[in-house]
């Protein structure tokens, strides 16, 4: 394997493994990174996120350690039920969706917008719980398992249905701002968002994984399979590391740098969609064949190649 695709798979691994869990869309971000990388297959997509996946279950091992030796207490069962509700609210609505041919859109724009109403709605949600807390007992309150009702549930099974068919919104982004308008703590709803979304994620990349090899046709070029596992095992790490990092950050920090950093990226996004649209021929006797030469010459020549709306 040439040292551009070993690069490429390094980039795209990072790239997974920051953005899986990190309230940031994963989707948006790959979506942006294919505009100057070479696209990648479905399956190689799904199996770097399967990594990014199962690396960070043993950060929950405390977790799982309950599920599975304090299931007496009636506590630690409604909370296990209630991941599996939320899980299956997705797992419904995603084969639905599936059944009826829902394709996720590829273009930038609406990624671009869905960063920044994401990103607003962290500023606006994060403002109202400081005026909300100012009096109140401490954020701690709020972190025991008991304060995830059915209805938190609910709203997070069908949070994960709106970031899947809006790329950009983000699946950890739409559940968590969910989480804390329904009364979580910051690292309660992190810890639930991220529970929920795991065998989510597995479930959804084991179907895909499958339905990639029972329905390949002899037309489909043949997977490079080292760049895969270069990605995997680089998203993987970094995605354990990421996560880590956001289990302590939300300990004692807001999701305002989150939200700032998503209204950045989406402006950005926005501003370079109108800036490589092709200009319209100034009459009828110009030749279409003109369009590329305006896109040269409204971004800079590395990027002349990238997708053109």
């Amino acid at each position: 394997m040439t040292d551009p695709l070993i690069s490429n798979a390094v980039i795209l691994g990072i790239v997974e493994g920051i953005t899986e869990f990190l309230p940031v869309s994963s989707t948006g971000h790959l979506l942006i990174a294919e505009r100057w990388l070479p696209r990648q297959t479905d399956l190689f997509n799904i199996v770097i996120q399967t990594g990014a996946v199962l690396a960070v279950i043993p950060l929950f091992h405390k977790r799982f350690h309950q599920f599975i030796y304090k299931w007496s207490d009636p506590a630690v069962r409604n909370y296990f039920f209630k991941i599996v509700v939320a899980f299956f609210i997705t797992g419904a609505g995603g084969y639905a969706l599936e059944k009826k041919g829902f394709k996720l859109p590829e273009e930038l724009f609406p990624v671009g917008v869905a960063l920044l109403v994401g990103g607003i709605l962290f500023l606006v949600v994060e403002g109202w719980l400081a005026r909300r807390n100012r009096g109140a007992g401490p954020d701690a309150e709020r972190s025991d398992i008991r304060h995830v009702t059915w209805t938190v549930a609910v709203a997070v099974g069908l949070g994960q249905l709106v970031a899947a068919v809006f790329p950009g919104s983000s699946r950890s982004g739409t559940t968590i701002i969910l989480a804390l308008i329904l009364g979580l703590s910051r690292p309660l709803a992190t810890e639930y968002s991220f529970l929920v979304s795991i065998p989510t994620m597995l479930a959804a990349g084991g179907y895909k994984i499958f339905e990639s090899f029972h329905h390949k046709t002899g037309e489909a070029p043949p997977e490079n399979w080292t760049m895969v596992i270069i990605a995997t095992l680089v998203a993987a790490v970094v995605s354990f590391i990421a996560v880590k990092w956001l289990l302590q950050y939300v300990q004692t920090h807001t999701f305002n740098a989150f939200g700032w950093y998503r209204i950045i990226v989406g402006v950005a996004i926005l501003w370079f969609v109108i800036q490589v649209r092709p200009q319209p021929a100034l009459n009828h006797g110009q030749s279409h064949a003109l369009a590329p030469v305006v896109v040269q010459h409204l971004v800079p020549p590395q990027l002349a190649y990238c997708k053109v709306f």
